[in-house]
């Protein structure tokens, strides 16, 4: 029986959301810079937490949590800014953004649980 990850699982799907938002600003917003940004930072929460699952150490795996939630952080910032500028709709960024606090509350507690058990 294949065991799951959630958070590997939830951050590839978010991935995928933020690619298709990317695809969207840059054919009907023409948002190229905007798109960029948040493609970047939207993709690279899951590229980290797959990184920090082939971690070398308990050290390294808590690292690339660490990025994986900055990055996560960052695309939080550029979807507020997408939807307080007009680009996406409201009811499209609350979903987005539901998502992404979603993450970061799951990081947060892989990071903290990792430091405590670091600890004993």
């Amino acid at each position: 029986m294949k065991h799951e990850n959630v958070v590997l699982e939830k951050s590839y799907a978010f991935a995928v959301r933020i690619v298709r938002l990317s695809q969207y600003l840059i054919k009907q917003k023409q948002a190229y810079q905007l798109a960029d940004q948040v493609r970047r930072s939207g993709t690279s929460v899951g590229a980290n937490m797959e990184e920090a699952v082939g971690g070398l150490s308990r050290k390294d795996f808590i690292a690339r949590c660490g990025i994986s939630y900055k990055e996560a952080r960052e695309t939080h910032y550029w979807l507020r800014l997408l939807r307080d500028t007009d680009y996406i709709e409201p009811q499209q960024a609350a979903s987005l953004l539901a998502d992404c606090e979603e993450l970061l509350k799951i990081i947060t507690s892989i990071i903290r649980s990792s430091r405590i058990n670091t600890a004993e």
